[in-house]
């Protein structure tokens, strides 16, 4: 049997990344219960109907010191007092005047537990006695309706920290049992893209993620980017996927970690996964985990899913023979594992997720009943297999810039001279739909396609590595005339396209070896672009031709080769 020392040694650990306004990491509003409504003459809690409340709502908090409590017997299950002659003697009875005795005085007496509840014991539910500093009852996350950052509070955690407690305190397994997480791995937190933050600061002593040093005053929307209060809700820049990247490389680029967990909205968790499958080249697994409702709301799913993840990781099922990750990131959501590519939120319901492209998606089965369980492992590259993760990116790439009237390439830094990616480095790139009845003419000019040559413009400006991906019908990704000739404009100047069928494309959008567009085979137009991102940092951009308009023979074979060296990352990624 392993000593103690030994079981701690061999225990794995798992890095926890929080990620934009991830529902996962959210609470409902903390409201002033009603034992303080009372206690301070406020305003009592009514339901819309005027009627009073059955139960006051009780939160997670922590004692401040130890107390001793009696807990009725039986009142755990409608069906103990049924099993009454299983159960052993209570500690003692307390009379109708609260008075506790080891012996029952009269029939009256209730038989009860004697139990000291103290602070390190860890969180319990009580009431929220909390008011605003005027002394008014807190009605929900501001102030008042519409207040600024400044009177507001935050429903989202900085971290998943107090997350992983609270699912380790409260939450049961099959067995009745809780430390759910703790018992299974050890995990540190980082703050990738958070959705709650310090706008007040914080001393490094009191940090609970993976960071050294004192986080600096945060500013909301610049910094960290929750969705509520809805006025206030923030989106992260596309620079920050620098960050995030040279982050999450890092802690898994040093052999700590068994795995990792990325927390993010369920709207946006499949675009970010998809992301750390092409860029992280680590060999052990990478698990996108979101929700469709808050933490501790009635039948929260994301708890569930962080529990899956740990148990996937645990699993051991993702290696192949050598050891290593052989799927490459996934989505755990719904007791399923979907596979980072063709996984999309389709509606925000329970089992709202999808497998999209209509050749498989979910890899494998996780939580009741039974084991995790892989079905099949993908074939397109990925993590440490990935021709496009970070460590093989090159320092810069060819852009291209408007210079003089003329389109000129530029050359753009990728990486820095430590080898991490460069926020300006990171490629824009715009999804462009078609439909019927859209043209606005039956010439077919591209001038018709004012938003896409003025974007064409602005890219030449502002932004060196860019490009397009054109969502065309189902399921070839074909485009209206203008649409494909301004498309076609883009390309000669410098910029690749992306063909992808309309909406969850269950075709391939075929290769067309004389085509200067790039086939998206059965990719979602949200994934086609962040392949197409991940291109350009490997790629640069394509040559452009001096009269984008009319571009010659030499010029377009020029294209076409380049097309090429895309295409073949499509077909592999």
């Amino acid at each position: 049997m392993n000593t103690p020392d030994e079981a701690a040694r061999s225990r794995i650990r798992i890095a926890v990344f929080s990620g934009p306004t991830a529902t996962v990491q959210n609470s409902e509003p903390l409201v002033t219960g009603a034992k303080a409504r009372e206690k301070y003459g406020l305003v009592p809690l009514r339901h819309r109907d005027g009627s009073p409340p059955r139960f006051d709502a009780l939160r997670p908090q922590r004692l401040a010191a130890a107390v001793k409590v009696y807990i009725e017997q039986f009142s755990a299950h409608p069906l103990e007092r049924d099993s009454a002659h299983l159960y052993g003697s209570p500690d003692g009875y307390l009379d109708p005047n609260g008075v506790f005795r080891s012996e029952r005085s009269s029939p009256e007496d209730k038989p009860v537990y004697e139990v000291t509840l103290r602070p390190e014991d860890g969180l319990y539910l009580l009431p929220y006695m909390a008011r605003q500093a005027n002394g008014e009852p807190w009605e929900d996350t501001t102030a008042f309706p519409l207040a600024p950052p400044a009177k507001s509070r935050q429903t989202f955690y900085p971290d998943a920290s107090r997350i992983f407690e609270e699912i380790d305190r409260f939450g049961l397994d099959e067995n009745g049992l809780a430390n759910m997480l703790s018992s299974k791995a050890d995990f540190d937190f980082y703050r990738a893209a958070p959705s709650g933050g310090y706008q007040k600061g914080l001393p490094a002593a009191l940090r609970t993620d993976a960071g050294e040093g004192d986080i600096p005053p945060e500013k909301w929307g610049e910094d960290f980017w929750p969705y509520r209060p809805v006025h206030l809700r923030g989106e992260p820049p596309r620079a920050r996927l620098a960050q995030v990247t040279n982050m999450v490389q890092t802690a898994l680029g040093g052999g700590r970690y068994a795995g990792a967990i990325w927390l993010e909205g369920s709207p946006s968790v499949e675009e970010s996964i998809y992301w750390l499958n092409l860029l992280i080249d680590t060999t052990v697994p990478i698990c996108g985990n979101s929700s469709q409702r808050p933490h501790g709301a009635l039948a929260n799913d994301g708890d569930r899913n962080i529990v899956d993840s740990v148990d996937y990781i645990v699993s051991g099922i993702w290696k192949g023979s050598d050891g290593r990750d052989s799927v490459g990131a996934v989505a755990v959501l719904d007791e399923l594992v979907f596979h980072s590519r063709e996984v999309q939120k389709a509606d925000a319901r329970p089992g709202g997720y999808v497998a999209t492209g209509g050749h498989g998606g979910i890899v494998g089965t996780i939580g009741q009943p039974g084991p995790p369980a892989l079905t099949f492992r993908p074939a397109r590259r990925h993590t440490h297999c990935s021709a496009l993760r970070l460590p093989v990116l090159p320092r810069a790439v060819c852009g291209v810039a408007r210079s003089g009237g003329r389109i000129v390439a530029t050359e753009v830094p990728v990486k820095d001279a430590n080898g991490e990616l460069l926020a300006a480095a990171i490629p824009h790139v715009s999804i462009c739909k078609t439909a019927r009845y859209l043209p606005e003419d039956a010439s077919g000019d591209a001038a018709a396609e004012v938003d896409i040559l003025a974007c064409i413009g602005r890219n030449l400006e502002a932004t060196p590595l860019a490009g397009f991906v054109g969502e065309g019908a189902a399921p070839f990704g074909g485009m209206t005339r203008s649409v494909d000739a301004a498309l076609e404009r883009a390309v000669f100047s410098g910029m690749p396209v992306v063909k992808v069928g309309r909406g969850n494309a269950e075709g391939m959008v075929p290769v067309n070896p004389g085509s200067v567009f790039i086939a998206g085979s059965n990719l979602t137009a949200t994934k086609a672009r962040l392949l197409l991102m991940a291109c350009l940092l490997k790629l640069g951009t394509l040559p452009p031709a001096a009269d984008p308009a009319n571009p010659g023979v030499a010029e377009r074979e020029a294209v076409r080769q380049k097309v090429a060296l895309y295409q073949a990352l499509f077909d592999t990624h």
